[in-house]
């Protein structure tokens, strides 16, 4: 029962948003729309990064003594040094658990 409503749930979803994809096409969008839509991605990331980085599990800001924070700085150290992302995620993550576990 649970498992088959999660199915259902699920190809829902795909049909919603690939219908979207799919009976959109170029030449509905103009010039100015595209360019709107071009900044969509970078003003969602933050939102959904930067969260978890600087609230803890009660939705408080947590400045003090975060990992997290200097992780992120030292990944963005790296992304903007290195202009690569796999190398981005494994400095972000390697510094991330150094800092957990061993400092």
């Amino acid at each position: 029962m649970h498992w088959s409503t999660i199915i259902y749930c699920g190809i829902i979803t795909y049909l919603t948003r690939f219908s979207m994809i799919f009976l959109l096409k170029e030449d509905i969008l103009n010039s100015k729309m595209k360019k709107i839509l071009s900044y969509v991605p970078s003003a969602i990331f933050p939102a959904i990064i930067f969260p978890p980085i600087f609230l803890d599990n009660s939705g408080s800001l947590d400045l003090e003594n975060n990992p997290k924070i200097l992780a992120a700085i030292f990944a963005i150290l790296v992304g903007y040094l290195s202009k690569n992302i796999i190398a981005t995620i494994v400095a972000g993550l390697t510094s991330y658990w150094f800092l957990i576990f061993v400092v």
